[in-house]
């Protein structure tokens, strides 16, 4: 006689009801059906996360909450990273019974979010969320600090918080050199499927399911920052294959720079936007600058980016994308 779904939730119910996880064989005994029978249902309520999985194969451990999240709230005096990676590990159900390359993902992503707010908040205390899965994995990291985008314009002495976010968003960009690259909110925000920066007046949105990336305003300002950081539990890219497209000999060489964010509006025209476009970029040897979003540029604009500062950086090679036909034909006059 063929087991019900039904029949079968209340034996799991028996088995949990004893002790806080069981395995596939001990399923499938107190049910009275194969392993393998066993095995496709548990899997199955694993992917609408009615159960939690530790572990792979045989050893696989099942337990209750694969849709419960947790709350995680640390003094940041003296907090090191990998401790809070290793009790999210325990004490957040979903992160138990996800497939290896996304745990790969979610744990370089949270420990280097969390390793930021360490040393750039100077908040009391930080906190990270891991909302229940609906159905993508996320987590958030959040602070009462400085915030970002101010601790970003105060050190590098920019003029506003937009410019700040648009340095962020090149990569390379730290305020302490001796003791970080620059590259984490760089590499996070393009292995995540979105990802999210508030802080102040501002929000930083990248979705890499749409290819596209936002700026907004956040009403009332947020004190601190707040990062959130979400991926499919499917993920197929790894971090290596993310590495390879944007390192050269291990040297982080490459960089994408979205256009739209160091400006308003959709045109571009002034030699001033052209040179905050442009900080900075020479730390690479290859420059992608993405239009897409922009409906026009001005004359100085492509003259300043395409002929004033290519010829003065000569080993860097800039590469216009997505260009509608009137700013590809202002970029192609200003490279002649």
């Amino acid at each position: 006689m063929k087991l019900l779904p039904g029949r079968f939730r209340d034996v799991l119910d028996r088995l949990l009801a004893r002790r806080p996880e069981f395995r596939t064989g001990e399923a499938a005994a107190a049910a009275g059906i194969s392993r393998q029978a066993a095995h496709r249902r548990l899997a199955a309520m694993v992917r609408k996360g009615e159960l939690a999985r530790a572990g792979q194969g045989r050893g696989a451990r099942y337990m209750r909450g694969g849709r419960s999240g947790a709350t995680l709230s640390y003094t940041r005096k003296g907090l090191e990273e990998d401790r809070v990676w290793a009790e999210a590990q325990e004490r957040v159900p979903f992160l138990r019974g996800i497939p290896e390359n996304t745990g790969r993902i979610l744990r370089y992503a949270l420990t280097e979010m969390v390793n930021n707010a360490i040393d750039h908040s100077r908040s009391g205390r930080i906190e990270v969320v891991f909302p229940p899965p609906s159905p993508d994995l996320s987590f958030e990291v959040v602070d009462r600090g400085v915030g970002i985008f101010d601790h970003v314009r105060r050190r590098l002495r920019l003029p506003s918080r937009l410019a700040a976010l648009g340095e962020v968003s090149k990569g390379k960009t730290t305020t302490q050199p001796e003791k970080h690259t620059g590259e984490g909110i760089f590499f996070v925000s393009k292995i995540a499927d979105r990802f999210e920066i508030e802080s102040a007046d501002l929000r930083w949105s990248v979705d890499n399911l749409r290819g596209d990336m936002a700026v907004g305003s956040v009403a009332p300002p947020r004190k601190g920052t707040r990062v959130r950081f979400e991926v499919r539990p499917e993920k197929k890219r790894t971090l290596k294959q993310l590495f390879d497209e944007y390192t050269e000999d291990f040297e982080f060489t490459r960089t994408r720079v979205v256009v739209k964010l160091f400006g308003f509006g959709v045109r571009f025209v002034s030699r001033s936007e052209a040179k905050r476009l442009l900080a900075g970029l020479h730390r690479f040897r290859d420059v992608v600058l993405d239009f897409k979003g922009v409906e026009e540029v001005g004359q100085g604009f492509a003259d300043e980016v395409f002929r004033v500062w290519a010829r003065s950086h000569p080993k860097v090679r800039l590469e216009p994308v997505h260009m509608v036909e009137a700013v590809d034909f202002m970029v192609r006059r200003a490279m002649k």
